[in-house]
């Protein structure tokens, strides 16, 4: 634990309240939604406005804090939005509301995104990314534990008491904004001065880019756009004869797993190389796909959702340290920012595709083409990807 600083240690804490806050409320959004007279519709589309805003804004923001030498204040200003956005939805319920606090929740994804995962960056060294990224995985994971399950003990108690949980979703929220200013921006031996950045100006730097960073995003983004929301997983499970409990205890089964194996993860990826680690784990979602397409028995999706918090484990936090030893530290936040806003937009596209595929043509065609294409992308990296270092 040697080299999980301090810096790191207020990140990850951060993180973890306000995924705690966040997924003590992703389960009953829907139902919450559908109560207060949102259509199917209207729920998608204010899905897809939350998340294209959040990911056009990661790109642009972690430009800016590039520009500007600052990172701790995007950090905190991001956390507060979303912190913000919980009892807005609790206390407002019209369409209009809703929209402009699930918008502000997203925002403040967007603008910390970039910032938060230079600073990581900057505390470790190269071949000290996979631990460090994988720390702060884990903790972060950890509250997608405890949210879910802060939510089901409360819902046991109170039954289709919604609304509160918005407000008691804020005191993590405040825990995290709280501890966010423990924060302290590194002293710049030459400050910059703020220049304009206009909007999309994060969009000129994959032309100036390097091209191993290139290459290893357009591999993450290809997959990206086939790997669909964890909602089908669950809806296959739940297809298959699982009750609502099972359903969403599996789903809390793979955040542990996911939680407990993310740093260990890290390590091991530091040791032999984190694109080795990163294509094992895209293997491990191959297998847990095509698994899906069969027809198994309903203790499997056990093992199968065991197998998922392995792979989660592998590529999340990994993939941003690999693309982060490919960069100069000078752009640490626009390419990083750059990859989460492409990757936020590749996801809302990639649960398109997949409801697509799914009504035409099944559900097994939509688990087979997507573990056939994470196999593709695994040839990719392992073909045209060449390594610069034994960190990589």
């Amino acid at each position: 634990m040697k080299d999980i600083t301090r810096t790191v240690w207020v990140l990850s804490l951060v993180s973890l309240f306000t995924d705690t806050a966040s997924e003590m409320l992703y389960p009953i959004m829907p139902i919450y939604l559908k109560s207060i007279g949102f259509s199917i519709v209207l729920i998608g589309v204010l899905e897809g406005v939350a998340e294209a805003t959040a990911g056009v804004s990661k790109g642009y923001f972690g430009k800016l804090s590039d520009s500007t030498g600052r990172r701790a204040p995007f950090v905190q200003f991001g956390y507060a939005l979303s912190a913000l956005s919980k009892p807005i939805m609790g206390f407002f319920i019209y369409p209009l509301w809703i929209f402009f606090a699930r918008t502000i929740d997203r925002i403040g994804k967007g603008i910390r995104t970039g910032a938060r995962d230079a600073i990581l960056s900057e505390e470790a060294t190269p071949a000290t990314k996979g631990k460090i990224f994988g720390f702060h995985r884990s903790m972060d994971t950890f509250g997608a534990v405890l949210g879910p399950i802060f939510a089901l003990i409360y819902l046991y108690y109170y039954p289709q008491d919604y609304k509160t949980l918005f407000f008691i979703a804020f005191i993590p929220g405040l825990l995290a904004v709280m501890s966010s200013f423990l924060l302290k921006d590194k002293k710049q031996p030459n400050p910059t001065t703020i220049a304009r950045t206009p909007f999309f100006s994060f969009l000129n730097y994959w032309k100036s880019s390097p091209i191993l960073y290139r290459k290893v995003v357009i591999g993450l983004l290809a997959f990206t756009l086939f790997n669909s929301s964890d909602v089908f997983l669950l809806l296959k499970a739940k297809q298959s004869g699982l009750s609502d409990t099972w359903v969403i205890g599996v789903y809390i089964f793979y955040n542990l797993v996911y939680a407990l194996f993310a740093f260990p993860m890290g390590i091991l990826a530091d040791k032999i190389g984190l694109k080795k680690t990163l294509v094992t784990g895209l293997l491990l979602y191959a297998v847990v796909y095509f698994g899906m397409a069969t027809h198994v028995d309903g203790y499997l999706y056990a093992g199968l959702f065991f197998l998922y918090g392995l792979y989660a484990a592998a590529t999340e936090g990994i993939s941003k340290a690999w693309i982060s030893n490919t960069i100069d530290k000078k752009d640490t936040a626009t390419a990083l920012g750059t990859y989460s806003g492409f990757q936020s937009i590749g996801t809302m596209l990639a649960s398109s595709l997949a409801g697509l595929i799914w009504f035409r043509f099944g559900e097994a065609a939509t688990f087979i083409v997507t573990g056939a294409v994470a196999v593709l992308v695994v040839l990719y990296f392992l073909v045209f990807v060449k390594l610069q270092s034994a960190a990589e």
